[in-house]
């Protein structure tokens, strides 16, 4: 028995620290914050709530039935329901119906409830994936952010260890009397200041890994973390397409502009609901009803009747239509029509701003990426220069024709470009799949 707990112990060990030394990609990362996301489970439930407005708008079109029994005690004169008679004792008395009705007409308004009902649970649905859109994009860029952090802070301990090893030669030089003490204090503080940015770096990699988790709904953020993978520009040929293309594309399947549409649709919906007020409401019922007294006797016998005898002897059916002709209702009808016709042409403005934020959009992140991946070229070329030309001031300082604070601004220069390098890179491929994004192709580093 000690066994086998001891057995279950070290397994649940074992996965437990496989979950802690788990290392997310960025897809594993989008899926799981699409199935945990907060905002995506309550547009869920919303979804959840307009499926039930659609069983409730066809409810409306289905027959009514609906029963009512009741019992009383009367002493004194009171009148007997049995025989409609007053009667001056105490008795007791019981009765029961059940009532079917249904609308026949009602202007089409329960009819239109239903396809509104039917437009609401699919607008819904693009509001839905709206929110996942939009998470796939917050989480990919906290990733990239993840990633860029890791890269500088990978350069940075790169750095550190080359100012490292100048550091040692220095001391040697300035043991022998070859150096001035002078520029073994810069190269110093040269390395007291790249150890600073490995801080700066590490600070920034948890800060971006926890907002990472947040996203994904992990709490967890000492044990969280990325898969280490390094990635370079991906290819894409997305610019062969001109923005108008991308957009007219984006047009026919971006989930926030197929909500703005189904808002309309809504809108007109409910000025359909609304002008069905104008007409008359056509209902049909059938009632049966049934009642019994203990002082309802047998006028030949004069003994009391059953209660189960009673039931049929007392018994009725009533059945008919009615109909409801609107006349005046204080201009109720009348303003309601006039309501909807405005909200329509709200629901129609917001459809337009929607597609001109879309177009703002898509050509704003088309000339990002152009000018991104410019910036990203020229970032290339300065580290090309500031690395040849930290090389030639090492070759100098080596031998004694540069002073150690030239060769330190030498090296930050070459500091300053890598770090630019990785920001405008991932910039870059943050921007360019922003735009792919927009041509529907979907998030990924690949």
């Amino acid at each position: 028995m000690k066994l086998k707990i001891t057995g279950l112990l070290l397994l649940f060990s074992v996965v437990g620290i496989m979950a802690q030394q788990k290392k997310w990609t960025l897809e594993e990362c989008v899926f799981y914050a699409v199935e945990n996301n907060l905002t995506v489970a309550q547009a869920e439930l919303d979804l959840e709530n307009a499926d039930i407005d659609k069983s409730d708008a066809i409810g409306a079109l289905l027959p009514t039935l609906n029963s009512t029994l009741s019992a009383s005690a009367n002493t004194g004169l009171a009148i007997d329901p049995t025989t409609n008679t007053a009667i001056n004792t105490t008795f007791f008395s019981a009765s029961g119906s059940m009532t079917s009705s249904i609308t026949l007409f009602d202007g089409l308004r329960n009819y239109n409830r239903i396809e509104r009902a039917k437009l609401n649970a699919i607008s819904n649905q693009y509001r839905l994936d709206n929110i996942k859109d939009d998470i796939r994009l917050n989480v990919a860029n906290a990733y990239l952010q993840v990633l860029s952090n890791k890269e500088s802070l990978k350069v940075f301990k790169a750095q550190y260890a080359v100012t490292e090893q100048d550091l040692k030669r220095t001391k040697e030089l300035v043991d022998s009397g070859v150096v001035a003490r002078g520029d073994l204090l810069e190269l110093e503080a040269t390395a007291a200041n790249q150890e600073q940015q490995i801080v700066n770096a590490e600070s920034l990699i948890l800060i971006s890994k926890i907002s990472l988790a947040q996203l994904l709904g992990i709490t967890d953020y000492e044990n969280f973390d990325i898969a280490e993978e390094e990635f370079e520009i991906p290819p894409s040929d997305i610019l062969d397409n001109s923005a108008k293309t991308i957009f007219d594309k984006a047009l026919t399947f971006r989930n926030d502009i197929k909500f703005a549409l189904s808002g309309v649709e809504l809108a007109q919906k409910d000025l359909d609901i609304a002008k069905g007020a104008r007409y008359p409401t056509v209902g049909a019922f059938i009632n049966y009803n049934t009642r019994y007294s203990d002082q309802n006797r047998d006028f030949l016998t004069g003994e009391k009747i059953p209660f189960k005898d009673q039931l049929y002897i007392n018994d009725g059916i009533s059945y008919g239509a009615q109909i409801n002709i609107p006349i005046f209702n204080g201009w109720s009808v009348r303003n309601n029509i006039k309501r909807s016709k405005i909200s329509v042409d709200i629901a129609q403005i917001e459809y337009q701003r929607t597609k001109l934020q879309l177009e703002t959009n898509v050509n704003q992140a088309y000339v990002d990426v152009r000018s991104f991946y410019k910036s990203y070229e020229a970032a290339q070329k300065t580290l090309e220069a500031r690395r040849l030309a930290y090389q030639y001031s090492k070759d100098r300082f080596d031998v004694g024709l540069m002073n150690s604070f030239d060769f330190s601004q030498a090296q930050a220069r070459v500091d300053n470009a890598e770090a630019t390098l990785i920001r405008t890179k991932y910039d870059y491929i943050f921007r360019l799949k922003i735009l792919e994004f927009y041509f529907g192709i979907p998030i990924s580093l690949d």
